[in-house]
């Protein structure tokens, strides 16, 4: 038996704008529209989504909020460069890796040190670590940057049995990064695993990040896993990327 249409489908409850604006956004990171090529007229644009002048603008405002395209009066809308990378996960163990990436596109990339503090993780983080509701746990949080834009959160949680009296609980860069402190400290990495989602940013991502629409952000929740005696998770981190500034490339073989 066929099952009609309108009862598979969903009803988009967005505004007409934001609908143009994440069709065009898609064909811009997909690549339909290339670095450098114009955005249809106006006069098509309202012809292809049924739309009004104004909502065809408020749609491309969006796009130049996010800095997708460039347009200025008299002249078409044009696509920026493109900022989205393309990272493999599995490379970017660490944030002076995530540096070093970065710096191989020929951008400036750094990262400032939010936080230090012992806190309550988020509950999936407490089950990873086997806290209680209360229980609590060693955060490193930071801010990577690419050319001076925010791109990625990254929030860093340790065992209080493992940080408490190190060089991890001082609010400054550890020299090596923390992997190697860890490492001297008889708790080498042996592994790391990723769950990956993509989620609505929450107000404080929204805002650490610059974020200027609905577009989403890919959370990464990291576990690593010690090489120690007795070693279980050693870290657990927390990263959300600007989702439109990532793409994740995954590579394994098949047999």
């Amino acid at each position: 038996m066929t099952v009609p249409q309108a009862e598979t489908e969903g009803v988009d409850g967005r505004s007409l704008h934001e609908r143009i604006a994440a069709d065009l956004r898609d064909d811009i990171m997909s690549g339909e529209l290339a670095p450098g090529a114009s955005l249809p007229s106006t006069a098509r644009l309202k012809e292809r989504f049924d739309a009004s002048n104004a909502t065809v603008q408020k749609a491309l405002q969006l796009l130049k909020e996010e800095g997708l395209v460039v347009g200025r009066a008299g002249a078409s809308v044009t696509v920026r460069e493109h900022r989205q990378r393309t990272v493999s996960p599995a490379a970017l163990t660490t944030a002076d890796r995530w540096l070093a990436e970065a710096a191989k596109h020929g951008t400036r990339a750094r990262s400032v040190l939010r936080d230090v503090a012992e806190v309550r993780p988020p509950v999936d983080v407490r089950s990873v670590f086997g806290l209680s509701v209360d229980g609590t746990a060693l955060l490193r949080s930071q801010i990577l940057l690419i050319d001076d834009e925010p791109a990625e959160l990254a929030d860093c949680y340790y065992p209080l049995g493992i940080a408490r009296d190190t060089e991890l609980m001082e609010r400054r860069r550890i020299k090596g990064g923390a992997p190697a402190l860890l490492a001297k400290l008889g708790h080498p990495a042996r592994r790391s695993v990723d769950r990956v989602s993509a989620r609505i940013p929450t107000q404080e991502q929204y805002q650490a990040l610059h974020l200027t629409s609905s577009t989403p952000v890919l959370r990464t929740l990291r576990v690593v896993h010690g090489d120690g005696d007795g070693d279980g998770p050693v870290e657990v981190t927390v990263m959300v990327k600007a989702g439109h500034l990532y793409e994740l490339q995954y590579e394994f073989e098949t047999r």
